[in-house]
């Protein structure tokens, strides 16, 4: 694997890469991440992987500064999954004078579920993609569906801004118990950590009970947000939207995703389940 700090070493590096697919991850990685290079290992000649820790997306009082950063276990994990080429850049190689041009994702989508919690997050997460997406110009660019707002938004993106790009996304990896892998379950006590899964058997129960017909949406919603509460979490949403665009649901909607956001201690903790 060859490792770049720099755009125009990356670029020289792809001139000849046949079919690219690209990962862009914030490092600090686990098996979600890991999943996801080997589904670009079998769909490109060539696999990208990208570390940057982008803190146009990081609110002033988030963890940006403490964000874990693992960078030589991330080398060894992405050699050892086949990832060819790894760009980590720094932040003047990313940004060499203040970002002027942001991409702006409309109202609708970005400002709802954890964009109404995160004011400004989707703006910085779209804008570094874009900039990736540009930087490596792959064919293919690779996204967990556990962070499923994002997915939604970069999609959205590449389609009305006519990237000649295939966005494709991974199944959220789980751990034994059901809680979706994530950089930040580190932050969680061990009390905490067996709480967890509870975000994740919520959502499950409020999926079967709409497969089975129940589509009392808010009274789901509120039944789950309840238990957290009950169990000392603090949600910030528990929400049935439809899977393209996250918006309201009808009763007569297909096609829906069940999300979920809430703190547990000090910890954010996101998740959803398509249904």
């Amino acid at each position: 694997m060859r490792i770049h700090s720099t755009i125009a070493c990356l670029r020289a590096a792809l001139d000849d890469g046949g079919r690219v697919a690209l990962v862009p991850t914030m490092g600090n990685l686990h098996e979600g991440h890991i999943a996801l290079m080997r589904q670009a290992r079998e769909a490109a000649d060539t696999v990208v992987a990208t570390i940057f820790v982008n803190r146009l997306q990081f609110r002033p009082g988030e963890d940006f500064e403490s964000y874990p950063r693992t960078f030589s276990a991330d080398c060894e994990k992405l050699e050892a999954a086949g990832v060819d080429h790894l760009f980590a850049p720094d932040e003047k190689e990313m940004y060499p004078q203040p970002q002027g041009y942001h991409v702006e994702p409309p109202i609708e989508q970005a400002g709802i579920l954890d964009g109404e919690f995160r004011p400004g997050h989707f703006r910085g997460v779209a804008t570094v993609v874009m900039k990736l997406l540009q930087i490596a110009q792959p064919d293919l660019a690779l996204f967990g569906k556990k962070d499923y707002q994002q997915l939604m938004i970069i999609r959205n993106m590449v389609r009305e801004l006519n990237l000649p790009i295939e966005i494709g996304a991974g199944e959220t990896v789980r751990a034994t118990d059901g809680l979706a892998l994530s950089s930040r379950n580190g932050y969680l006590s061990e009390a905490e950590r067996a709480e967890a899964p509870r975000l994740f058997r919520l959502l499950t129960q409020a999926a079967e009970a709409i497969r089975a017909g129940n589509r009392h949406f808010a009274q789901l919603e509120r039944e789950a947000s309840d238990e957290l509460v009950r169990h000392g979490w603090v949600p910030d949403y528990v929400a049935v939207r439809k899977r393209i665009d996250l918006q309201l649901p009808t009763a007569h909607d297909s096609g829906l995703v069940v999300l979920a956001a809430a703190r547990l201690g000090s910890t954010r903790l996101i998740d959803n389940l398509e249904v």
